[in-house]
């Protein structure tokens, strides 16, 4: 009986890591969702593909200013209640965005899909390992990372085809509901979750008094905009540049995506076990993801595997980059979160506006370059932060990467 209790109880705890891994799928596919339909976007509205683009960054940096104080307004909210009120209001921006009949209201419904995802990314990481069995911390960040994942293999893909087929309106309509599935499941399988280790405004002087955690901040802004600067504009690269049809795109974002969950696996499994080797590899194979895009465009296969290798890089980057914040700030982990979702979304917002101003001063086919640049950085500010901070990066994690106490 008790070892049937034990197995229920596990049970419903992967249950509930994995109704997140749902929610944050459902997040990611509408975060993103623009860069698989900015030509269309962009033609309904007169407007360039790079114009439009515009909307990434104007997401992201709204993401960026209100992940904090909105955390802190809403710090000792009950987890679960938060959680079904950001859906609401999830939900009621996808109308909006459905019903825009200009650029300036879809920009309006995109904000409010912003403040509900800057509270969200600011929770979930840290009640997916709340919720998880006990020492099972990466492994339920790895079934976060595959919902993660899922949003570019399922939803970036399956979105960009709705849109084709009867228009970008409603790829946001179908989020819109599919959201809206989304938040009776929560409302059945979340237990009641008060706030717990969220933090404070108090916690802000003590969180910034640890340089190896203010060095991850400033590695992910790094990283992310590296990544970003290609990325964002890979739709047009791929059509224009490497002419690449429609149909072969949406196969491409696909790869894409498949490759995340591949990322996520690698990640699982490796990363505990080699702490401080696990990140700077990672930056170094997207590295050479994006040096080589410009010179490998002129061959459809060879881009398809560049796809597929970019994707597991960014994949163990965004990961490794999130559990040493958990692990670095265990004591304040919304708050904590909320920071690193908010400089994630500067790296976005600055990455889309960097790859903007390179397509429209430079050329498009430089994306691939310019983000690699910035992607040496970013390794050559991990190699000094592991070495400076080494023993500290060592102390939180233990062989598994589970926090020790």
């Amino acid at each position: 009986m008790k070892q049937a209790q034990e197995n229920f109880h596990i049970n419903t705890a992967w249950l509930c890591v994995i109704s997140l891994a749902f929610a944050a799928f459902v997040f990611n596919t509408t975060e993103f969702i623009p860069i698989a339909l900015l030509s269309d976007i962009g033609r309904d509205f007169g407007m360039s593909a790079a114009e439009a683009g515009i909307m990434i960054t104007i997401y992201a940096w709204i993401v960026a200013l209100a992940s904090l104080p909105l955390l802190l307004m809403v710090g000792n909210v009950e987890r679960k209640r938060l959680l079904l009120f950001i859906f609401i209001i999830f939900i009621i921006s996808h109308v909006i965005c459905f019903f825009a009949n200009s650029f300036t209201t879809l920009i309006v419904g995109r904000i409010g899909i912003a403040i509900a995802h800057a509270i969200f990314w600011s929770i979930t990481a840290a009640l997916s390992v709340r919720v998880a069995p006990v020492g099972r911390k990466s492994q339920a960040l790895g079934i976060l990372a595959t919902g993660t994942a899922l949003a570019t293999v399922l939803g970036i893909p399956i979105g960009r085809l709705i849109g084709q087929a009867i228009g970008w309106r409603y790829t946001f309509l179908c989020i819109g509901i599919l959201a809206l599935i989304t938040l009776v499941v929560l409302m059945r399988v979340l237990p009641k979750l008060p706030s717990q280790n969220a933090g404070s405004l108090k916690s802000l002087p003590i969180i910034f008094k640890r340089p190896a955690l203010v060095g991850i901040f400033i590695l992910t802004a790094i990283c992310v905009t590296a990544h970003f600067t290609a990325y964002s504009y890979i739709e047009p690269f791929a059509e224009q540049i490497a002419n690449i049809s429609a149909n072969y795109t949406t196969l491409l974002l696909l790869v894409f995506g498949g490759a995340g969950i591949v990322g996520s696996v690698l990640f699982s499994r490796y990363n505990g076990h080699n702490p401080l080797v696990f990140l700077p590899l990672s930056i170094v194979l997207l590295t050479i993801c994006t040096v080589l895009l410009l010179p490998i465009a002129s061959s459809a296969i060879a881009l398809f595997v560049l796809l597929f290798f970019w994707g597991i890089a960014s994949m163990c980057v965004m990961l490794a980059l999130q559990v040493k914040v958990l692990d670095l700030a265990s004591d304040a982990t919304d708050v904590s979160m909320s920071i690193f979702s908010g400089i994630f979304n500067i790296g976005i917002g600055a990455g889309a506006l960097i790859g903007n101003i390179v397509i429209t001063q430079i050329n498009l086919a430089s994306i691939g370059f310019v983000g690699a640049g910035i992607s040496i950085v970013a390794l050559l500010l991990a190699l000094f932060l592991f070495k400076r901070y080494q023993q500290q990066f060592l102390s939180v994690t233990n062989s598994k990467g589970v926090v020790t106490h």
